[in-house]
């Protein structure tokens, strides 16, 4: 048993999750994973067990919150000491998972995988945006976050622990601001992530302006009043 567990939460994601899974299984079976169906519409939860995945089948849709939080638990109950949050769509690379556990083992009770901390400066949607949310998260905390919006993120077993009993903890962009604020050590390391190879997002560039907005209000302002759940 890996002290790491990988949490692949999924939706919708048959054209992606098996190539996904077999990766880990193949390649880097020194980790432990379980996929997490999110209620999925599709075929995801019986590509998961007809290849007899480690799964935890939700019967309705939770969202990314419900979904990591129930990871988690899972991940606590069963003794991990950290975790990754790990996209069923192909984009992340397990090879940086390696490096990401030497990070966290330093000290750190965050680590994410980050594309922007050594890239240039460009002026695309993804790194505008990226900067909004960095420069809030400098404003309100001081520290320097530069790919806020990575969902490649490791936790250590405090952080899981905050996860899986909070109400409030979804493992977003304002939460991270705010751990960070409660004393939370963060840190980055360099990743490069793949382009979704199957299957549609649900982030349209509609969706994406929203999900900024929101997240620049949360950082800026609604942080400010949110209490600990422990």
């Amino acid at each position: 048993m890996s002290d790491l567990l990988i949490i692949i939460p999924a939706y919708n994601e048959a054209a992606n999750i098996q190539r996904v899974v077999n990766q880990l299984i193949e390649s880097f079976p020194q980790y432990d994973y379980v996929v997490v169906n999110d209620g999925s519409r599709d075929e995801t939860g019986e590509i998961c067990r007809k290849n007899h995945y480690n799964l935890l089948d939700l019967p309705v849709n939770l969202g990314l919150a419900g979904v990591f939080q129930a990871g988690v638990r899972y991940a606590c109950e069963r003794g991990y000491s950290c975790v990754i949050q790990f996209d069923g769509d192909g984009q992340h690379r397990p090879e940086f998972i390696g490096r990401m556990k030497k990070k966290l083992d330093e000290g750190y009770d965050i680590v994410i995988g980050s594309r922007f901390v050594n890239a240039k400066k460009s002026a695309s949607l993804r790194m505008l945006g990226s900067r909004m949310l960095s420069l809030a998260i400098r404003l309100t905390t001081g520290e320097t976050i530069h790919d806020p919006t990575s969902g490649m993120r490791m936790f250590n077993r405090n952080m899981m622990e905050e996860f899986a009993v909070g109400l409030n903890y979804g493992p977003e962009p304002d939460t991270i601001s705010w751990l960070i604020k409660q004393g939370a050590k963060v840190a980055e390391v360099p990743v490069l992530m793949d382009e979704r190879s199957g299957g549609v997002s649900y982030l349209t560039p509609v969706i994406a302006a929203k999900y900024m907005i929101q997240m620049l209000v949360s950082i800026l302002f609604i942080q400010n009043f949110r209490k600990r759940d422990k």
